[in-house]
């Protein structure tokens, strides 16, 4: 069993509030040099030893185990803010929360007492779930045999910069185990060869594992977590609707710039100002309002998955996946949006490069292509109109 150390010591926040202020600190940095980021594909190996070096990597740990446990609503908002700065740097928490939330509905005792330690003092969590040779999304063949994790991985977000990779692969039960492996464990190989055209700085590459050393007190089980009412996805799902949030927001505010400082009005409006033009003014006036639509989206579905999480039921974690479905399918086509009538309202000069304006409709094209939105309609249709509960994963 191998005791993981972090890059630095975090600090200790002690409420809600506080994490909510070292967030918004943080964002102001973060936005400074985005775009440049992007641009150069320079991975945010600093910023992201900033967030958790603030604490702010252990903001769901339970109380009883020294954690402040914050709302899923304002752990949204957070990642929400994060991913308005900087979408690349909102994405990659996102598993690393979503491992501990499994990590609390399904970990020993022992098991949440050493790794919320960790935690707690800093340690970043990655992950290692998808892969590209099954015939189906969700097949996986990663296995772990006489004690040794042998399997190759992809969409692997945050392993290149994290402590530890919780990865999922298959025990002698052929059940899926979550194995918290250590990141530079013998025969863990983290390769960059992310080249998707959006979210160009998530470090969502490959993971090799040749015949990687497994501590059975690193293995907590993982299948089990959707056999039974959990609310593991959701809880996965609502922070994913909150980065995309972060980007609809992030192209409102460059469209609200670019229309101020650079814009010219389309000679039919009779106006001498773009921002004086009346269908820009009406189009901007319905982004603003759908924005804040998801901004209360997000907050009726965080109450949800509090709820499942306190209580979890059939009932109750199904509420709590509609609820999440609905701020994640509104967010999905609104952050497309968002990145879309930049372009439309800004002009022709809004696509030179030099602007580097495409990076939100492209961090929106790529994150929201996660779980299908043509997927999530039906469902919530269905549980509605036929009492159907959605099924019980961590895409719903």
């Amino acid at each position: 069993m191998t005791q993981v150390q972090p890059k630095q010591p975090a600090a200790r926040l002690a409420d809600a509030q506080q994490a909510l202020a070292a967030a918004q600190q943080l964002a102001a940095q973060y936005r400074r040099d985005a775009a440049l980021r992007d641009r150069e594909r320079q991975l945010p190996h600093a910023e992201l030893q900033q967030f958790f070096a603030a604490g702010l990597g252990a903001i769901t740990v339970p109380r009883a185990y020294g954690g402040i446990a914050i709302p899923s609503g304002l752990l949204a908002r957070i990642v929400a803010i994060l991913s308005e700065a900087d979408a690349a740097i909102g994405q990659v928490p996102q598993n690393h929360f979503y491992a501990l939330e499994v990590l609390r509905v399904n970990g020993s005792p022992a098991q949440q007492q050493r790794l919320y330690d960790e935690v707690l003092a800093g340690v970043h969590l990655g992950n290692a779930l998808a892969e590209f040779s099954s015939p189906t999304a969700h097949q996986r063949s990663t296995r772990i045999a006489a004690g040794q994790l042998n399997g190759s991985k992809f969409y692997a977000t945050g392993a290149l910069f994290a402590d530890r990779i919780p990865t999922a692969a298959r025990g002698d039960d052929d059940k899926e185990q979550l194995v918290f492996v250590p990141r530079h464990q013998a025969g863990v190989s983290v390769i960059d060869d992310w080249s998707g055209f959006g979210q160009r700085t998530t470090g969502s590459g490959s993971v090799q594992f040749v015949d990687v050393a497994v501590s059975a007190a690193d293995v907590v089980p993982f299948q089990t977590a959707f056999e039974r009412p959990t609310a593991v996805g959701p809880f996965a799902q609502i922070l994913h609707a909150a980065i995309d949030q972060g980007i609809a927001r992030a192209a409102f505010n460059d469209m609200l710039d670019f229309l101020r400082q650079r814009a010219r009005p389309w000679p039919d409006s009779g106006v001498e100002r773009a921002v004086d033009d009346p269908l820009t003014l009406d189009r901007t006036g319905r982004l603003a309002a759908r924005l804040s639509a998801g901004d209360a989206l997000l907050a009726l579905a965080g109450e949800a998955v509090d709820s499942a999480q306190q209580q979890p039921t059939a009932e109750s974690v199904a509420m709590a996946s509609v609820e999440v479905a609905k701020a994640r399918a509104w967010t999905t086509e609104v952050a497309l949006e968002a990145g879309n009538l930049l372009f439309e309202l800004g002009g022709s000069r809004a696509s030179l490069r030099e602007h580097n304006l495409d990076r939100h409709w492209r961090n929106a094209r790529t994150h929201t292509l996660h779980d299908p939105v043509r997927w999530k309609y039906p469902a919530i249709g269905n549980y509605l109109l036929n009492g159907v509960l959605p099924p019980r994963r961590g895409t719903l």
